[in-house]
């Protein structure tokens, strides 16, 4: 979007004014594109040259398996009312090891969203409750749960403006907050299997492509007017449906072609290519 202009407009007979951004939309077509190179990294630990070179000579005339992830995206039917939110989508979970919760406050939001401030938020499905107990999304567990979930608790840290994302309020009990540094990028990430088990077992979620209940519910934690995600602007605008996103595991399958190269393979399956590999 396009900022036109920028106005302010008072909020309150005591004075307290709202900063209000005209925009206009703007829309990037893409029409065509061509993927022209993929490329991943090998990890070892301490591989040596002679070793690396024994894994290329191997699969030189072997199919073989790069574990992927596949993500869906489910936008729920209803939308936030004045006390919250309590909807549920009816769809069938494959392999999936994670959560996404979006928040929009337009239906054009594609990549920036904000933090919703609600309390007693909870997924379930499968008669499980994701987290175990109910979240406040400005608190400090919150905040660990999603560093833990992003894998930014130990190696790598996350980005200010993600942290902000996290742990910024953006209203009280008697006003609403104007943001000063880029809120947007706010999700939230549930994991739904253990940590570290090197993908080698999966014990995340799967209904045999059954269709089951995936139910959201929550409250804000400041209700009435300075509710910042119920009330998107002064005018009376409304969110959009939350959207869920499921991360799901998955596989490609590649053989070689002469000269180092490889194409996707789609005459074998993923128990023909691991069993030859473990023969």
């Amino acid at each position: 979007d396009l900022i036109t202009s920028i106005r302010t407009e008072q909020l309150t007979q005591s004075g307290l004014k709202n900063l209000v951004c005209d925009i206009a939309p703007v829309t990037v077509s893409i029409k065509n594109y061509v993927v022209t190179e993929v490329t991943a990294n090998m990890a070892g630990y301490k591989a040596t040259d002679a070793c690396l070179a024994r894994v290329r000579d191997f699969f030189s005339t072997r199919a073989f398996v790069v574990p992927a992830q596949r993500v869906e995206i489910w936008p729920f039917p209803t939308s936030a009312t004045l006390t919250g939110i309590r909807t549920s989508q009816i769809i069938p979970l494959s392999h999936v090891t994670d959560f996404v919760l979006l928040f929009p406050k337009d239906a054009r939001c594609t990549i920036c969203f904000e933090n919703p401030c609600y309390q007693n938020m909870q997924l379930t499905t499968c008669g499980r409750n994701f987290p175990d107990m109910p979240m406040n999304t400005t608190d400090q567990q919150f905040f660990q749960l999603q560093l833990n979930a992003s894998n930014l608790d130990l190696l790598f840290e996350a980005t200010d403006e993600f942290e902000d994302a996290l742990t910024t309020p953006r209203n009280t009990a008697t006003r609403r907050l104007n943001a000063h540094t880029d809120l947007t990028s706010f999700m939230v990430s549930l994991q739904c299997e253990r940590n570290s088990n090197g993908t080698l077992t999966f014990d995340g979620l799967d209904t045999m492509n059954q269709n089951t209940s995936v139910e959201l519910r929550g409250a804000p934690i400041y209700q009435g007017v300075t509710d910042c995600y119920y009330n998107v602007d002064t005018n009376g605008k409304r969110p959009p449906p939350p959207i869920l996103c499921t991360v799901h595991d998955t596989f490609w399958l590649f053989s070689p072609n002469q000269g180092g190269s490889c194409h996707y393979d789609t005459t074998h399956s993923f128990d023909e290519v691991v069993n030859e590999i473990g023969a």
